[in-house]
């Protein structure tokens, strides 16, 4: 039984869940796994359907279950073994989540928390934008950015649901300053 935590950091994109779980993974010496950047990397990765990464993400849409399903094989054995992970942006639906929780339960893992940070769409949207100007991102054009909020809207509830029958669920509020919300977190987690 591999004893050291899982976190799964869920939000919103712009709900500052990037940032929480770099936090996170550094104050507790955990494998920090930020998904945005691992599908960025594979951008030019040619999946079984003929289909690129960057194809769909910049398009910005969410890759299948079974196309990130093709990625995750592709990248999980880079995460060091005996180690704690921080997945940040994953899962995002229901056969994500199955799939990464019995990846973990085979290597051993068993210590698993969700984290959600929660912000208003307004919030998101203005974070988004200021993020679009900032870092000249391709998959930050308005147009994107709406839609990939709506699939998080309609992915979310059900996602969490599922998540609160196999691990525990943490919910914080994301609209504070950041220092806020990484206190907020310390002490929810401390209660765990």
């Amino acid at each position: 039984m591999n004893t050291k935590p899982v976190f799964f950091i869920m939000g919103p994109q712009g709900s500052g869940k990037g940032t929480q779980a770099k936090i996170l993974a550094e104050k507790l010496g955990l494998f920090h796994w930020d998904m945005g950047a691992v599908l960025r990397e594979e951008h030019d990765f040619t999946l079984s359907d003929g289909s690129t990464v960057g194809g769909i993400i910049d398009k910005g849409i969410y890759l299948t279950d079974a196309q990130l399903i093709e990625v995750l094989k592709k990248r999980l054995g880079s995460i060091p073994p005996g180690q704690g992970i921080v997945f940040d942006g994953l899962p995002r639906r229901i056969g994500q989540a199955d799939f990464i929780l019995q990846y973990l339960g085979s290597l051993g893992f068993a210590d698993f928390t969700t984290l959600v940070v929660d912000v208003s769409r307004e919030e998101s949207v203005k974070r988004l934008m200021l993020r679009a100007e900032k870092e000249k991102r391709v998959d930050d054009t308005p147009e994107a950015i709406a839609l990939r909020l709506k699939q998080a809207e309609e992915l979310t509830g059900p996602l969490i649901e599922f998540m609160k029958t196999r691990t525990r669920i943490v919910t914080v509020d994301g609209n504070p300053p950041i220092s806020e919300v990484t206190r907020e977190i310390d002490e929810a987690l401390a209660k765990l």
